[in-house]
């Protein structure tokens, strides 16, 4: 059995020395002379193989970069252009605007103190009905040691009013807020 299992070693062995000097053409291991190879190397075929194309071959899209960074100069410039425009024109109707305000100034002026003077005068006759029965009053003698005219504060204009009138005037249309 020893004899048989060495055998077969050997055996094995040499089979596969010989697929070995098939394969690569030499007999190294079985003490043989180098003989020249029985294996054919795979050659190129008569005239070269095709060339490989290895370069992008994407099509031609739209503008160069060089064109467009002209255009957006271009539109960039545009814009400014048009903004400076419009900012010259904005100017001229602000300056427009304040020309007409300054010149209404003088009518709203003498609309808001006949209202005032309108307002002072109905006071005047509310504190003379209230006040009627105390004795030494006077009535619409000034609490200022002056003689120059000074503007009422809305607390004042509207002391014998509703509430509701004094809040409308001195917050206007923001009262609900």
């Amino acid at each position: 059995m020893l004899q048989s299992r060495g055998a077969a070693l050997r055996d094995a062995n040499s089979s596969s020395l010989a697929r070995r000097s098939r394969v690569f053409g030499s007999t190294q291991g079985s003490g043989a002379k180098m003989a020249g190879s029985k294996v054919k190397q795979d050659m190129p075929p008569p005239g070269g193989y095709a060339p490989v194309d290895y370069k992008r071959n994407l099509p031609k899209r739209g503008l160069s970069g060089y064109s467009m960074f002209g255009i957006g100069i271009g539109i960039m410039l545009f814009g400014y252009w048009r903004l400076f425009k419009w900012n010259r024109e904005r100017r001229r109707l602000q300056i427009e605007e304040l020309e007409a305000r300054i010149a209404i100034m003088p009518l709203i002026q003498a609309e808001h103190d006949r209202k005032t003077l309108h307002k002072l005068r109905e006071n005047l006759e509310e504190e003379a009905i209230l006040m009627k029965n105390v004795p030494g009053w006077k009535v619409g003698e000034s609490v200022f040691h002056t003689d120059r005219w000074v503007t009422p504060i809305p607390e004042e204009l509207f002391n014998l009013r509703p509430r509701e009138e004094l809040l409308h005037k001195r917050f206007g249309f923001l009262w609900y807020v």
